[in-house]
Order: C-alpha cells, then sequence, then structure tokens
C-alpha cells in the first residue's frame, strides 16, 4: 500500500502582510516536500491524505485563472478516480476558503473552515484536533507565522496525528517577500525528521526569522547595561568572541565582539544598535545558555517590531 502523509494542516491567509501560507505536521518524512503548495499570485494549497500532488500546481492555476476555492476543490475531485481517499485545503489570494475529505479517508477525519483559513486533518487521534488548530489560529496574537505554528502546536496538543509525530512544514508567500525581494518565497522552514518536529520547526523559524526578515525600525533603542550586559559579555566570552573582563559596562570591546557575532551568524538584516537593543529587551525572556539564549532574546526583542 502507498504510504499517506495522514496529517493535520491548515491554510491561510493574512490580508494584513497580503501573505497566503501552509503549516502543517505529520508522521510521515519530509512532510513538507508533499503536502504545501503556496503561490502570492494565486494562493495556498495543502494536498494530504493519499495525496495527489498535481492538486498542488493545478489548483494554483485554477486560482490565477479566476476560480474560487470551493470551484477550485470541484475541479480538482471530480476528475480523480481516487477522490474519495484525498483531503484537501484551499485558500484563495482573496481569503476565499474550501476544503473536501473524501469518505475514504482514514479516521478521524475531517475539515474546518473560517474567515481566511482552513484545517484539515486524517487519522487523527480526534476531533477537538481540528476544533483547537481553529480556535488557536483565530485567537492568537501576532503575524500570520505565530498563528500559523500556534495551530500546530494546538493540534499537537488535542490529540493530533494518532500514529505520533515525526515532520512539519510552514510555507508562507507574499509579493517579493523573497530573499532580497527575488520571489515570493517569505518563509519556507521544514524539519523532516524529528522526535518533536513542531517544536523543531518553531526554533527553526526564530532563527530564520532573526536572520531573512525584515523589521521596522524602532522608534527608540537601549543600550546593554548591569546585569544583563555582564550576562552577555560572559555569554560572548564563552563563544570566543570577548576576551576582556565581563563587567556591567558594555564597553567598545564588547560592542566589537557582538558586531563579530552578527557577522558569524548573518544578522545584517538588523543594524548593529538594533541587536543590541533587542538583546536587552529580549534576556529576560530568552530560555537556555550561550548562543541558544542569544539568538532567543534577539527574536523575543524583535518581536515586538513588525515585519516589513
Amino acid at each position: 500500500m502507498t504510504p499517506r502523509p495522514s496529517t493535520f494542516s491548515i491554510v491561510a491567509r493574512d490580508p494584513a502582510q497580503n501573505a497566503v501560507g501552509v503549516a502543517v505536521q505529520s508522521k510521515f518524512i519530509s512532510v513538507g516536500s508533499v503536502v504545501p503548495f503556496v503561490s502570492a499570485d494565486a494562493g495556498a494549497i495543502a494536498t494530504q491524505s493519499f495525496a495527489n500532488v498535481a492538486y498542488g500546481p493545478d489548483g494554483l492555476d485554477l486560482l490565477r485563472d479566476g476560480h474560487d476555492a470551493a470551484e477550485v476543490v470541484e475541479l480538482l475531485t471530480e476528475s480523480d478516480d481516487e477522490a474519495e481517499s484525498r483531503q484537501v485545503g484551499v485558500v484563495g489570494q482573496d481569503g476565499n476558503v474550501a476544503a473536501f475529505t473524501g469518505d475514504e479517508c482514514f479516521d478521524v477525519a475531517g475539515d474546518i473552515q473560517g474567515e481566511n483559513y482552513t484545517v484539515q486533518g486524517n487519522i487523527l487521534e480526534n476531533y477537538e484536533t481540528l476544533e483547537a488548530m481553529a480556535d488557536a489560529f483565530e485567537t492568537t496574537e501576532g503575524g500570520l507565522p505565530e498563528r500559523l505554528l500556534a495551530a500546530l502546536h494546538a493540534g499537537n496538543e488535542a490529540g493530533g496525528d494518532k500514529r505520533g509525530e515525526q515532520s512539519a512544514a510552514m510555507y508562507i508567500a507574499k509579493p517579493e517577500g523573497g530573499y532580497d525581494g527575488g520571489n515570493d518565497r517569505w518563509v519556507d522552514v521544514r524539519v523532516d525528521d524529528h522526535e518533536h518536529p513542531i517544536d523543531e520547526l518553531e526554533r527553526v523559524f526564530k532563527l530564520y526569522d532573526i536572520t531573512l526578515l525584515e523589521r521596522e525600525e524602532p522608534d527608540e533603542t537601549v543600550s546593554l547595561s548591569g546585569d544583563t550586559a555582564e550576562a552577555v559579555c560572559e555569554t560572548l566570552a564563552e563563544l570566543d568572541f570577548y576576551d576582556e573582563t565581563p563587567t556591567g559596562e558594555f564597553d567598545d570591546a564588547a560592542v566589537d565582539a557582538l558586531e563579530s557575532f552578527r557577522g558569524m551568524n548573518n544578522f545584517e538584516n538588523h543594524s548593529l544598535v538594533v541587536l543590541e537593543d533587542a538583546i536587552a529587551r529580549g534576556w529576560d525572556d530568552a530560555n537556555g545558555t550561550g548562543e541558544a539564549r542569544l539568538i532567543e532574546a534577539i527574536w523575543h526583542g524583535l518581536s515586538r517590531l513588525d515585519r516589513k
């Protein structure tokens, strides 16, 4: 029997960012290579269960041709002899939504639609998985990445895939959202095989976020000082960027060390002043030690700024 990417996913649009995306988790290797299809000029599609990957490009073409999500679902499934084994969720670039769960999808299987989103899943522990995903997406503060991740976490915590966890992915497109504005691939992160793939996906996304995504400039910045400055200097010393005695003063040597850390980790999307401000604001909220805590602090500190 052909393996099925039995899974739970959310397909959604953020009108504020003019972005569309898919987030997915499955007990299936590399689910990000099978389920999500996204294009800023069309919309987003998740194809799963006994997945027909042609639903992705064909569905996006239908959206570009002016069909709404419900028409796309109908056109994709009516010509498919194995449609009753398929599951698909569609969100158009304008936010219209639709989904299909075939009668031969393995239980528990179903889908829920709301404003600008659809959630769907099969071989689930329970139907509450879908309800939790929908509720999390509707109530979570933040941008589309945060809301998609929240939906995955909520679905998993409510029951998730009956067979367990293995891989996860998040793919979001927006016009000129890709690297240096050269394409629409705004967020594209995957975890192909991991014991806790959603947690790992969130970790990878935070690193992706502070490395590749731009934020609005802050109205004001603060400098590192006191216990936080000393702790940051100790961390930079542990990482061999700083060779002075750490104190409560973030001196020129410490600034040079932070500049070296910034360059080594490709954080040039943010000026040194903004990076210091982010660490100062985010240090107390960050977990972990060493480089992991520095990166977490930067992410927390930058999170108050809107993404461009």
